[in-house]
């Protein structure tokens, strides 16, 4: 049920961006009296799953769900129909349309996705507010794992900015900084800079939640005792851990460090107790084989001290949700940063359609039951916009960019690009966009079988 559920929503939100994108382009096309000679959602080699013609467009759903089109007539598009194009151009064809209509037509779908994430954000913004993890209120910084520390982070630092901008939100920051260069922390008094370490990077890329090398420093305060060494040992539910063999152990990291040293062994404990401001000791307490003393520390409190929930009114959304908006364009850019950087080499952690399904957010019922987390699928839609938006700008023939960058040479030229050239140009772009959507495909199913996915 739970992957059922995932399929629905990956495949919703695709049917909702391809439709709107391509309404985009088939509007515009109307406005400008060219005939569009098909509408599809998903593609339609061989057979369509069902199709209805009004007017002079054919209007169908394909069965080969990875995007969709609209077939403008006098077009050389990804269906390479050149015949057409042989006889002499009709009034009602886009060869025959001015450049700059023609311009606009090809604008047309990237337009709608970037002022559809605006619309869902705004949206998300004035409906459901915000709620982030604030780093303001990481009173004593931040822990970090062993990649973190690669990347030239330290335990007890407190981020300042990155790239020079500060950045109040650990999921903003947390994904800013692999895509940064240089971060500013608080470190023991004083304001230093270092450049991202990009081995650092390349071993949280690794990991399958990339998200996690950074989270808020936690004081050793417990929360219950679970084995009978540690309910005998003299610790109480509400002690402060504050030193371990006369070592400072205020934090968990601090605690882990120490005990993993000191595997099957006892260890002195300092603690505070009822909050007194006393130090008591323990002088033998016993550690387990694995490091552990048997206690357990409650995150709710520490979570909820560092958690904002803000509102926003209309007039607030409408510019938060732009800001939102240009945030995630941003992201997709600087990703190419590090998906061609050799030592991070990003590219590895592609994902295509399986991966984005196996990612889509899933939550439970009062009764225990799957179901669709709203907010998280709009979220997920809009940035999926942003990254249609932006993919489909990428000059390259086949995709909308390349339209665009021939059109424009002809109004900077004053001559449109011979048709042979648009003809052969498309058919490589339509090749290498098969040739990659096939890579992307079998990067899936590899990840699949040797468990990285």
């Amino acid at each position: 049920m739970e992957l059922a559920i995932k399929i629905f929503q990956f495949i919703l939100s695709i049917s909702i961006l391809v439709i709107l994108h391509e309404l985009g382009h088939f509007l515009p096309a109307k406005w400008f009296k060219t005939k569009v000679e098909k509408f599809y959602l998903f593609f339609d080699p061989w057979f369509s799953i069902v199709k209805k013609k009004i007017g002079e467009t054919e209007y169908g759903i394909g069965w080969l769900p990875f995007g969709g089109y609209v077939k403008i007539a006098g077009m050389v598009d990804e269906s390479m129909d050149t015949e057409q194009l042989k006889q002499p151009a009709q009034p009602w064809e886009f060869r025959a349309k001015p450049a700059w209509q023609r311009l606009i037509i090809m604008l047309g779908g990237v337009t709608v996705n970037f002022f559809l994430a605006w619309l869902i954000y705004s949206s998300l913004s004035f409906f459901n507010g915000e709620t982030y993890t604030d780093l303001n209120k990481f009173t004593h910084g931040i822990e970090v794992t062993e990649a973190g520390k690669k990347m030239g982070f330290q335990n007890g630092d407190k981020i300042i900015s990155i790239d020079g901008k500060p950045n109040e939100r650990l999921e903003n920051a947390s994904i800013n900084i692999l895509l940064g260069d240089q971060v500013t922390v608080l470190r023991n008094g004083k304001e230093i800079s270092f450049p991202v370490n990009t081995d650092g990077v390349a071993d949280v890329l690794k990991q399958k939640e990339a998200k996690l090398y950074i989270s808020p420093r936690v004081p050793m305060i417990i929360d219950s005792l679970v084995s009978p060494t540690a309910k005998s040992s003299g610790l109480l539910a509400g002690d402060k851990i504050v030193k371990i063999n006369g070592q400072s152990a205020a934090f968990f990291d601090e605690v882990s460090s120490i005990l993993n040293q000191n595997k099957g062994k006892t260890v002195s404990i300092d603690f505070e107790r009822n909050n007194s401001g006393k130090l008591q000791n323990l002088p033998s307490v016993p550690v387990d084989k694995n490091g552990k003393l048997g206690i357990q520390f409650s995150t709710k409190d520490i979570v909820k001290s560092i958690t904002t929930n803000r509102k926003y009114s209309f007039g607030e959304a409408i510019p938060r949700g732009f800001t939102r908006t240009i945030e995630a364009l941003t992201m997709q850019v600087k990703q190419f940063k590090i998906m061609f950087n050799s030592k991070i080499q990003g590219y590895k952690n592609v994902g295509g359609p399986i991966a984005i399904v196996k990612s889509m957010p899933v939550d439970k019922d009062v009764n225990g039951d799957f179901a669709i987390n709203w907010t998280a699928f709009w979220s997920f839609t809009a940035m999926f916009s942003v990254w249609l938006a932006f993919l489909n700008l990428i000059p390259i023939p086949g995709l909308d960019g390349g339209h665009v960058i021939f059109t424009l040479y002809e109004i900077i030229v004053g001559k449109p690009v011979p048709q042979k050239v648009l003809e052969s140009a498309q058919m490589i772009g339509v090749i290498f966009l098969l040739g990659l959507m096939l890579l992307i495909f079998g990067s899936d199913i590899f990840k699949i079988f040797t468990g990285k996915l």
